[in-house]
C-alpha cells in the first residue's frame, strides 16, 4: 500500500502515515493497542512525554519483536515535570528501552524558554550527538518558525500540526512557510470533520468521492492529507479501522476532488460551525486531553 516514505531535509525518510498514542493514556491498553497497530502494518509510532505512555509505547515495541530499525519512533518534548531537553530525551530514550529515537520534537512554541533560538540549540545538541536522527517541532505557526531559522544551524525536519479541512485555510500560511523551506508537514485530528462536527459543508463531498471511489469517508480525509503533501498522524482501538488507514494510501484524489474539499472546509470555516472554542471542545473534551491542550497551548 503506497503510503510512500516522504524524504526528510535530515537525509532521513518518514513513514508517511503514523499511529498516535496521544488518547490512549497508559497502563496495558495502550501496549495492547500498540502491538496491535504493529501487527496490522504500521510502522512509525508517534507519542511525546506529555502523554505519560512512552514506557507502554517501549514495552510494545519489545514485546513485538521487530527489530529497532524496523519502526519509527517519534517523540516530543513537553517540559513535563520543568526538566529541560537535555534529562528529557534521556528520559524518553530510558522509557522507550532505545538509545535513539528517529524524530524528537518540540512540542509548542510555548515551551521555548527563555526564546526559540536558545531551545532550538538544546535540539540541535539532541541531534549532533546521535540521540535523535532528526529534530523538528510541533504546533508552530509561520512566525515562530521564521525566529527559528533566523538563528538555526539545522533546519526543523517536520512542524506537526493540527490540520483537516475545516482549519485548512487558517493552517494554510504554515504549509506554505514550511514547503518554502523544506520541512515537511505531520496532521493530526484528521478525521475530525466526521468524527466531531458531523453536519457540516463537507459532508455532502465527502460522501460523495466516497460513493465514487468505493471508499471510506475517512479514507478519503486521509487522501486529501497525503494530497497536501502532508503526514497523517491517526490512531484507533479497531483493527479492522486501522486496517482501512492503510488502505487508504491506494487512493488518489483529482485535483477537483481535492478543491472541492478545500471548498467545503472553508465554506465551515467562514460560517462560524467550527470556531476555535468549538474546535478545542470537540477535540480535546475534557480532563486530561484539555488539560494537556491549555498546557501546550495549541489552541
Amino acid at each position: 500500500m503506497p503510503w510512500d516514505p516522504i524524504r526528510l531535509n535530515s537525509g532521513h525518510y518518514i513513514p508517511s502515515i503514523a499511529f498516535g498514542t496521544w488518547t490512549l493514556g497508559n497502563g496495558n491498553g495502550p501496549v495492547d493497542q500498540i502491538e496491535q497497530a504493529l501487527e496490522t502494518g504500521f510502522n512509525h509510532i508517534d507519542t511525546a512525554q506529555a502523554y505519560r505512555n512512552e514506557f507502554e509505547t517501549g514495552t510494545a515495541l519489545h514485546e513485538s519483536g521487530l527489530s529497532r530499525s524496523d519502526v519509527f519512533i517519534t517523540t516530543k518534548y513537553s517540559g513535563i515535570d520543568g526538566l529541560g531537553i537535555p534529562i528529557s530525551i534521556q528520559n524518553s530514550l530510558d522509557n522507550l528501552g532505545v538509545d535513539y529515537v528517529d524524530l524528537y520534537l518540540i512540542h509548542s512554541p510555548r515551551l521555548a524558554v527563555p526564546d526559540i533560538p536558545t531551545v532550538w540549540t538544546q535540539m540541535e545538541k539532541v541531534h549532533e550527538t546521535g540521540l535523535a536522527k532528526s529534530i523538528g517541532v510541533s504546533n508552530f505557526d509561520a512566525k515562530d518558525l521564521a525566529v527559528l531559522l533566523a538563528s538555526a544551524k539545522i533546519k526543523p525536519a517536520v512542524n506537526q500540526i493540527l490540520l483537516h479541512p475545516y482549519v485548512y485555510r487558517r493552517q494554510r500560511p504554515i504549509l506554505e512557510y514550511a514547503a518554502a523551506n523544506g520541512i515537511v508537514i505531520e496532521a493530526y485530528s484528521v478525521l475530525t470533520p466526521i468524527t466531531k462536527m458531523p453536519g457540516g459543508p463537507l459532508d455532502k463531498p465527502l460522501n460523495e468521492m466516497a460513493t465514487k471511489l468505493g471508499a471510506t469517508t475517512d479514507q478519503v480525509l486521509f487522501a486529501w492529507v497525503k494530497a497536501k503533501g502532508a503526514v497523517v498522524v491517526t490512531t484507533s482501538s479497531k483493527q479492522s479501522r486501522l486496517e482501512g488507514y492503510l488502505a487508504a494510501g491506494d487512493i488518489v484524489l483529482s485535483a477537483e476532488d481535492v478543491a472541492a474539499i478545500d471548498a467545503a472546509g472553508a465554506l465551515g470555516e467562514k460560517s462560524g460551525c467550527v470556531g476555535r472554542k468549538w474546535i478545542g471542545a470537540a477535540l480535546f473534551g475534557v480532563g486530561v486531553l484539555a488539560g494537556l491542550c491549555r498546557y501546550l497551548n495549541v489552541l
